[in-house]
């Protein structure tokens, strides 16, 4: 047991380090081309990835034929919808409160896993420690950008609470009714078609160029963050499956993404460096995770 969890534990921080890296390989990719477009090639791309690594593959998709709506379910929660709203609205808004927004993913995750799962409630315990955790992702990025005001944040504030709402009811979903589907045959199948539905969606909306070549930094980037979804998203759904994994303590791993995002910035750009204030806020998220992580091992305690 305490094996199964070890490797639970290495795995959610392995797929929170890897979606620690995408935001400089998206600024680089959105100077080419637009949003929507970019994001949908993507996930199409990262659903392609994944295809050779599935044992038996034409006899899965026969398989998942029967669970055709469950699969186009996830694809729209979990790519179209989650990474349409992502992309729009933090255009809305400056860098510090959109990623404060963001980090407060593991807050809604909680909420929406205690009114749709049975096993998964809150506590007042549980609630301290995710807000510990989410007052520490404030701190670091109050630290690491200039905070200024303009008149779209209250659209852009709606937008992200509603991304936040959309990708906690996909992983409640997933950790609910996904207990008989492999996870690398539900992480292609969504991403593929939630990424092709991204692409025709940004046709309309954005009138993107499909025939301009880029230069190689645009192709780089979309390869890297192409891996980056098709590693991270399988070993997040295969969590979610696990028995015993509740999605509240799973997301409050997700409270690491800015500690190593602001680790990588320090490392590769010349202008970062390591400041008080930072410093402080990943005590904070640190502190948070230890309490998450101490209630756990006392409520396992009691149940044994």
């Amino acid at each position: 047991m305490k094996k199964f969890l070890l490797s639970t534990t290495v795995l959610a921080i392995f797929a929170c380090l890897l979606w620690a890296t995408p935001f400089t390989a998206i600024k680089i990719g959105l100077k080419y081309t637009t949003p929507l477009q970019f994001a949908g090639i993507r996930f199409f791309l990262s659903g392609l990835i994944i295809l050779p690594f599935i044992k038996d593959l034409k006899y899965k998709v026969l398989e998942s034929k029967k669970r055709w709506r469950f699969i186009l379910w996830v694809a729209l929660l979990q790519t179209t919808f989650l990474y349409g709203l992502f992309y729009t609205g933090i255009s809305y808004l400056p860098g510090a409160l959109g990623a404060m927004l963001i980090g407060a993913q593991p807050l809604f995750a909680a909420i929406m896993a205690h009114i749709m799962l049975k096993n998964d409630k809150m506590n007042w315990q549980k609630i301290m420690a995710i807000l510990l955790g989410l007052t520490g992702v404030c701190i670091i990025s109050l630290g690491r950008a200039d905070f200024v005001l303009s008149t779209t944040i209250p659209l852009g504030v709606g937008i992200l609470i509603l991304n936040n709402i959309v990708g906690s009811t996909g992983n409640v979903i997933v950790s609910r009714d996904a207990k008989d589907m492999p996870p690398r045959v539900l992480a292609s199948f969504s991403m593929i078609i939630g990424g092709a539905v991204l692409m025709l969606i940004s046709i309309p909306v954005e009138n993107p160029s499909w025939t301009t070549i880029h230069p190689n930094e645009y192709y780089y980037s979309l390869a890297w963050l192409a891996m980056v979804s098709a590693f991270a998203i399988t070993i997040w759904f295969g969590l979610l499956q696990r028995p015993g994994v509740k999605v509240s303590n799973l997301n409050t791993w997700k409270f690491i993404i800015p500690i190593f995002g602001a680790f990588l910035s320090w490392m590769i750009l010349p202008d970062e460096h390591p400041d008080v204030i930072s410093i402080i806020g990943m005590c904070v998220i640190a502190f948070s995770l230890l309490l998450v992580n101490f209630l756990n091992r006392r409520a396992a305690a009691k149940k044994a």
